[in-house]
């Protein structure tokens, strides 16, 4: 009977304040949180990422989720739970109703991001970099700056209260003057009219004492803002960009856009204000001037100043926001194959002051490669250039997205480049972006590239780009060092290893614990104990072959990715698969176990294979260790794991078939740990009667070795006893080695 299966969103809440906080952190206006709560069971029930993929499946389930919130919203008894779910239902519908595949964007990957979560909580363990992007000292460093743009927005709106009363000040001054000068020659020299001239003497002295301290001011925020933007909002959008390189290889997921475009926005609005002021000083002075008058003094150069903080904010405010990505594989980024549909986005951190412009942004593909280094040369194929776009954006700021674009190899002489000292995988290529415009006077001239990309042409590439891509990004923080691999730099285990985790808990659901990872780290390194600081080389991570075997670490990690991905998933999920274990660490694990004990791993022979290995004791109490032969994709493809599992069956001396396998190591009563997986519909190949695949192994009439074996064949005797017991297609299904 099958289990019920706890649901994703009940684990979340049953997570320490530590993790809830994290999940908080992505659950924003773009997918709100009580829609999540309420459609938890449905959600966790769509195929999302299939969705991103695909637009007509994205629209369909975007019409669906509207229907559930609506239905939702009828049967909430709650007041004030049903109005915030008909304004949530509202807003999906006017922010996405032209885009409903980033609808299905967003809830896969914030699916994605909660099972990272609940595999970070049950290891119970970051690595370095996420403890470094995760650590109290950034909040605290957000926090600092979050005040300080504050404290210096409310500076200049002081300061517009300041010339507001300058200006009032100076319209008396300039009353009390022009009706002194229309008195005639001898009213001039009356003692009234000496007092008015003493009293307009100290207006004067009162209005230049407050032009000079207005200045004061002003000079002071200026220099404010010019350190604040040095010393702390650069250092911000670096540490962004930096995080974005992690969550490109499979990190935790990249937030912090909408805090970083306020505090480049705020900036900005801080510094168009200021501008505004100094214009109107300078309206000032055509009223009234005077000799050793400061505002024509200093103005013109805090003017060039402030101009100055504009022109590089709004430039260091363009930024890529999706870094390319083919549609069909979204969680490998920057892996480009040719003639292929990508997509990028590009978008300004800063809310511009409304314009009549079109700011047009085209893009270039290896604008500037290094002298020698690049042998193959693309061209984009589609329509390169776009015009940036408020409606694009969710958030107010000007935006564009480029989602047909495609690249195409260059001919020379009829053949395309040859491959030189450095592989097609390894030859990094770059994606520019470049836009013009004025602004108040400004030619401002925008620039940004993507990080660097892997341009592939055949499929059976992508295993080594994204190997290109991962190495890249892990190690270096430079946004175009096209050069990297001519010297790749070593790896530390200690780095290696969270990326390897983390390919597991974006790819699969499930990180790796402490025991996989050192399994995984003797495998690579060829010793043991391995320490976080041992060194891992570029070519013996994913070119050099694992000792004798034909295929490399990493294409042999890759190969099981898949294999989970596609065919084991929810048992992976639960922690059912170790995975990751030696044959020597296997029997020492079951040695003491009761029979029929098993556990399941990866073999380390076959790419993309899983065996099971269970223990027997003998009479004598000796442990007998039987293995099956690596289940792979293909066979896979016809049974699903966990009926494997179920219905898997030993012959032995012509006795009725059984299940050796009882218990999942450690103790685990195996309809316990897989019965929610079973399925429970029988096969309906035949419309006559009812019928199921059966694995099963035979074992010949000798004493078992205390040794994996693989299932050994069908002997003639063994056939003729069961084709007498089971249909011609069930025989056919039994498979022999």
């Amino acid at each position: 009977m099958p289990v019920n299966r706890m649901t994703q969103w009940k684990q979340i809440q049953q997570l320490d304040i530590k993790f809830l906080e994290q999940i908080d952190y992505f659950y924003d206006d773009t997918f709100p949180m009580e829609a999540r709560q309420v459609l938890a069971n449905w959600i966790e029930g769509q195929d999302w990422e299939a969705a991103a993929d695909h637009e007509s499946m994205a629209n369909v389930l975007f019409n669906n989720l509207l229907m559930q919130l609506d239905r939702h919203c009828s049967q909430e008894p709650n007041f004030l739970l049903r109005h915030n779910l008909k304004r949530i239902t509202h807003q999906l519908q006017m922010k996405y109703k032209s885009n409903h595949v980033q609808v299905a964007v967003i809830i896969s990957s914030c699916l994605r991001e909660e099972r990272r979560i609940i595999s970070l909580a049950s290891i119970q363990e970051q690595g370095p970099l996420e403890k470094s992007m995760q650590n109290s000292e950034a909040f605290e460093r957000q926090k600092n700056l979050d005040n300080r743009v504050a404290v210096i927005r409310s500076s200049v709106q002081m300061m517009d209260q300041a010339v507001k009363y300058l200006e009032d000040m100076q319209d008396d001054f300039d009353f009390r003057y022009k009706t002194l000068q229309s008195r005639d020659s001898v009213e001039r020299n009356s003692q009234c009219t000496k007092q008015e001239v003493a009293l307009l003497q100290e207006i004067l002295n009162r209005l230049d004492f407050k032009r000079k301290e207005i200045l004061s001011k002003m000079t002071d925020v200026i220099k404010e803002i010019n350190d604040m933007m040095s010393t702390q909002l650069n250092l911000e959008l670096m540490d962004w960009k930096r995080r974005q390189q992690i969550a490109c290889i499979g990190g935790p997921v990249l937030t912090g856009m909408d805090q970083l475009q306020n505090w480049f926005t705020v900036t900005a609005q801080s510094l168009f204000q200021i501008k505004r002021q100094l214009d109107k000083l300078g309206e000032l002075i055509h009223k009234v001037t005077y000799e050793s008058d400061p505002i024509p003094l200093q103005r013109p150069q805090m003017e060039e100043q402030v101009k100055f903080l504009i022109y590089h904010l709004i430039k260091s405010s363009f930024v890529v926001e999706k870094q390319p990505c083919m549609p069909t594989h979204p969680q490998k980024p920057l892996i480009i194959k040719t003639q292929v549909q990508f997509t990028t986005k590009v978008r300004l951190l800063v809310k511009l002051p409304e314009v009549d412009y079109q700011l047009k942004v085209k893009t270039t593909f290896d604008k500037d490669p290094p002298p020698g280094k690049v042998n193959r040369q693309f061209f984009i194929l589609t329509q390169n250039t776009k015009v940036m776009d408020v409606e694009e954006s969710s958030n107010g700021c000007l935006s564009v997205e480029f989602r047909h674009l495609q690249l195409k190899e260059k001919k020379f002489n009829g053949t395309k480049g040859n491959e030189g000292p450095l592989t097609v995988t390894e030859e990094l290529h770059s994606l520019s972006f470049e836009a013009q415009f004025c602004l108040q006077g400004m030619t401002i001239d925008l620039s940004i590239c993507s990080l660097p990309l892997v341009v592939i042409s055949n499929v059976s590439q992508l295993p080594a780009g994204w190997a290109s891509v991962m190495w890249y990004n892990l190690l270096t923080d430079e946004p175009e060092n096209m050069c990297f691999f001519s010297n790749p730099p070593r790896a530390t285990w200690s780095q290696l290893s969270e990326v390897l985790s983390w390919q597991f808990s974006s790819f699969a659901g499930r990180g790796l614990n402490k025991e996989q990872l050192s399994m995984l780290g003797e495998k690579l390194l060829g010793q043991q104990p391995v320490h976080n600081d041992c060194q891992v080389s570029w070519s013996k991570f994913c070119k050099e072959n694992i000792p004798g075997k034909p295929f490399s670490f990493w294409i042999w990690q890759d190969s099981i990715l898949d294999l989970i991905k596609k065919h084991l998933l929810p048992v992976w999920i639960d922690g059912n698969i170790m995975g990751f274990v030696s044959k020597e660490t296997e029997r020492a694990l079951l040695r003491e176990r009761e029979s029929g004990t098993f556990l399941l791993r990866f073999s380390e022979s076959h790419l993309g294979g899983i065996t099971f290995t269970w223990v027997e004791q003998a009479d004598n109490g000796e442990a007998k260790f039987i293995s099956v032969e690596p289940y792979t994709k293909n066979r896979l493809s016809a049974l699903p794991f966990a009926d494997i599992i179920r219905d898997y069956k030993v012959i032995a001396d012509g006795i009725v078939p059984e299940n050796p396998l009882k218990f999942l190591y450690p103790d685990i009563p195996k309809d316990e740990a897989f019965g929610k997986h079973y399925n429970s519909q029988q096969s309906k190949v035949f419309p006559y009667f009812p019928m199921s695949l059966i694995p099963i192994s035979t074992l010949p009439n000798v004493t078992p070795l205390p040794c994996s074996s693989p299932e050994p064949p069908m002997s003639p005797g063994m056939f003729h006893v069961l084709s007498q017991q089971l249909s011609p297609f069930e025989m056919a299904a039994i498979s022999s080695p």
